[in-house]
Formats: structure tokens, C-alpha cells, sequence
């Protein structure tokens, strides 16, 4: 399997979105094609290689995240887009389902430019479509460092068997 750094430099670009429980959002990216690497991490805070004890402390200011390598001749980012915003519930501050805390948030944290004006765009379509009855409450910020989680977390539902999580 090829890394992160051989996938990015043949070409291939990254994007990282929170959306409550990492495990099932990467599930969700680990299905499409096109995608062609996935990994589990904290991302968004300002506490330097954190575990995920300290991130389930809420303090860290991380959220669970998942990075996502994908190939945009086959995937675009506006369906990568699709698919977040079908995996969570974006009007719930600080929680999805029976998770709460700001590790919890939604977020999307762009890479550049060209992703934070899709982003936008994404978001103000679907909360004109009147799909949602309360505000959208998604974050849309830079993409900073990303801390890779501890392995036991990585494509857990692949390793465990263990079906979803809740929202």
C-alpha cells in the first residue's frame, strides 16, 4: 500500500472532514472510489500529539477527523462534499447522536482555496434546500496539523467487524 506522501505526489489530492465518530465517517470515505487512502486523527486544536485520552477530555480543542487522499479524476471533491453532509447531522453544535463535545463537531478544513469556495457553496445549497428545519452548523476553516490517532482506531470497523455509529 502506498503512503499518504506517494499517493499526494502522483497527483492525487487530500481533503479532511470531521463529522462525530471517526470510525464511521472513514468507513463511509473507505467506500468510494477513488478514494485511495484514508486515516483516522485529531485535527483543528492547538494541543500538540495528542492521544485520544486527551482528546476525549474535550480540552484539546481537536475533533475527530478524517483525512481523506482521493483521486479527482474519478472522485470529485463536490461528491466527497455529498457525502459528508449525508454522514452526520450538521445542525447539531458540539454532537452527533449520543456524542457530545466539541471533539464531535462538525467541520470541513480545507486545503485551499478551490475547497473552502466549494465548501461554501455546498453548505449554502443544502441549507436553501429546506432539507434541515434548524441552521447548519457546520465549520468551515483552514486545515492545519493532523495528528494521526492511535492504530487501533484505524478502518476499526474493518478490524472489529463492529457495524456504525449513532447519530
Amino acid at each position: 500500500m502506498k503512503s499518504k506522501e506517494e499517493l499526494l505526489s502522483e497527483g492525487n489530492e487530500i481533503a479532511t472532514f470531521a463529522a462525530g465518530c471517526f470510525w464511521g465517517v472513514e468507513a463511509a470515505f473507505r467506500k468510494v472510489n477513488g478514494v485511495k487512502y484514508t486515516q483516522v486523527g485529531y485535527t483543528g486544536g492547538d494541543f500538540e500529539n495528542p492521544t485520544y485520552k486527551d482528546v476525549s477530555s474535550g480540552k484539546t480543542g481537536h475533533a475527530e477527523a478524517v483525512e481523506v487522499v482521493f483521486d479527482p479524476e474519478v472522485v470529485s471533491y463536490d461528491k466527497l462534499l455529498e457525502l459528508f453532509w449525508a454522514t452526520h447531522n450538521p445542525t447539531t453544535l458540539n454532537r452527533q447522536g449520543p456524542d457530545i463535545g466539541s471533539q464531535y463537531r462538525s467541520v470541513i478544513f480545507y486545503h485551499n482555496e478551490k475547497q473552502k469556495d466549494a465548501a461554501l457553496a455546498s453548505m449554502t445549497k443544502l441549507q436553501e434546500s429546506g432539507e434541515y428545519r434548524s441552521d447548519i452548523v457546520t465549520e468551515i476553516v483552514p486545515a492545519g496539523a493532523f495528528y494521526r490517532a492511535e492504530e487501533y482506531h484505524q478502518q476499526y470497523f474493518e478490524k472489529t467487524g463492529r457495524g456504525g455509529c449513532s447519530i
